[in-house]
């Protein structure tokens, strides 16, 4: 088992976001703007659904692999940590999952 954590991640994110774009991917990715760093994001996600229905288990660990990175290069690039996320998630615990899902529809 890997000691390798999500915090690590983030913390190489924001090492990487310090460096010049010549020598970092995180660093290109986030001068192309938010809205770049999410459209990424999304074709990640979109990759990780196909994975999990018609890819093998390692197919789909390196998909969702790539998902929190680009997840986590959003965040950053939103001024977001992984703390505040974690804190919301804590929070959403008080209740079910159901409960927390009708509280946030509108009307």
């Amino acid at each position: 088992m890997s000691t390798f954590t999500l915090h690590d991640l983030e913390k190489r994110v924001s090492d990487r976001a310090r460096e010049s774009a010549d020598v970092s991917y995180t660093r290109k990715l986030l001068d192309r703007g938010v809205v770049h760093c999410a459209k990424k994001f999304g074709e990640e996600a979109v990759e990780a659904a196909i994975a999990a229905v018609g890819e093998d288990k390692s197919r789909m660990i390196a998909e969702a692999a790539d998902v929190l990175y680009h997840l986590l290069v959003v965040l950053h690039a939103r001024g977001i940590a992984l703390d505040e996320v974690e804190a919301e998630l804590g929070a959403r615990t008080r209740q079910s999952g159901l409960d927390e899902k009708a509280s946030r529809k509108s009307g």
